[in-house]
């Protein structure tokens, strides 16, 4: 019983993190701000993560794990490369909501000062790029998609998204998502011997 309770006040003190965290970012959040909003002492809060810097990477990987189940179900699907790129396409770049691509800028950031969350924000975003290559191989195979470079294809498509997505999450106005998404499958396309149709 106690071991439950315990992985249960855990993962509440995880997503009580991610909540203060986005709203004050890594810069400026202590653990004191988190202890407060949890209810417990920053004594509990070292307890369960020992210091500031992993509380933070653990907390980060934790509001990452939403997208890494989508990411996921995409490699699990069972669909064409196309299928399941045009699924990665439209699961990575912010939606309607960005307040997870506003935790993943300032991770990087903070990535800067923090070794702990350089190498978590590091893993999740190679995970990422990972399952673009696979897709990009498995397209190359099939005869689906004509690329000479996987790898180099893979950096260039994901590292546009992250730029765009950048812009986006921080000057709203500058540029819409309807854009961005026509930027992105443009790129991609040409990357893959594709026209933009095929990816919408």
């Amino acid at each position: 019983m106690a071991r439950g309770f315990g992985r249960l006040r855990r993962e509440d003190l995880l997503r009580t993190a991610c909540e203060v965290i986005a709203a004050q970012g890594f810069g400026h959040t202590r653990t004191a701000d988190i202890a407060q909003a949890a209810g417990v002492s920053q004594a509990l809060l070292f307890y369960h993560f020992e210091t500031k810097e992993k509380l933070f990477a653990q907390a980060f990987s934790y509001a990452a794990q939403l997208h890494l189940d989508a990411l996921t179900k995409v490699e699990g699907s069972g669909g064409s490369p196309l299928d399941r790129l045009r699924a990665l396409l439209r699961f990575y770049p912010p939606g309607g909501k960005t307040k997870s691509w506003a935790l993943w800028i300032d991770a990087w950031a903070e990535s800067m000062r923090n070794s702990e969350l350089e190498e978590t924000s590091r893993r999740i975003d190679m995970r990422w790029k990972e399952a673009l290559h696979a897709i990009i191989d498995d397209g190359v195979e099939a005869g689906t998609f004509v690329c000479a470079d996987p790898e180099g294809s893979t950096w260039r498509i994901m590292s546009l998204i992250d730029g765009l997505a950048t812009q986006v999450t921080v000057h709203r106005r500058l540029l819409s998502r309807a854009r961005m998404t026509e930027f992105i499958q443009t790129a991609a396309a040409a990357e893959l011997g594709l026209s933009p149709a095929e990816l919408t």
